[in-house]
């Protein structure tokens, strides 16, 4: 396995677990249950970690892609800075979840505001996963590209290199 397998092993995690803790975190809020929250609290935390692997990965899976004909460097580019924004974000979550989880296990009574801060780093986060994963598919999935229907695909070009 090489690094660009392993990134793309990882990095899905990062972009899925804080939706999951999402979804339980306000389950638990309307629900009134603080194990429900400290299990939200548990799984921001976990994706927070598994944001490290699949930063790191990266630069790896970059060194291998580049070479790649046919990859655009600028996208690439692009993505890199969307995952370092995203990374930081991610791990403030982690940390505030990590907070969070202390003053919900100690009972204090703030503990409830940063539930809610919480909830809003989580989005913060989502919208910087979205942008994360939408420019790291747009490496290579020429399909997804905003410019896609305008300059056509590769597959497209093939197709009519064939037919001739």
């Amino acid at each position: 396995m090489n690094q660009a397998h392993f990134h793309l092993l990882m990095n899905h995690l990062p972009i899925i677990i804080p939706f999951i803790g999402l979804l339980v975190l306000a389950t638990g809020l309307f629900l009134r249950s603080s194990i429900v929250q400290r299990v939200a609290f548990g799984i921001f935390i976990l994706g927070a970690l598994f944001t490290i692997p699949a930063f790191i990965s990266g630069d790896g899976a970059e060194e291998i892609v580049e070479k790649i004909q046919g990859i655009n460097e600028n996208t690439i580019k692009i993505h890199e800075e969307a995952a370092e924004v995203f990374a930081i974000l991610s791990y403030v979550l982690g940390a505030v979840a990590a907070i969070a989880l202390w003053a919900n296990w100690k009972k204090k009574a703030f503990a409830r505001m940063l539930a809610y801060a919480v909830i809003v780093a989580s989005l913060a986060v989502l919208f910087y996963a979205k942008q994360t994963g939408t420019t790291g598919g747009e490496i290579r999935h020429t399909e997804i590209r905003s410019n896609a229907a305008v300059s056509g695909t590769a597959n497209e070009k093939e197709e009519e290199e064939e037919e001739k």
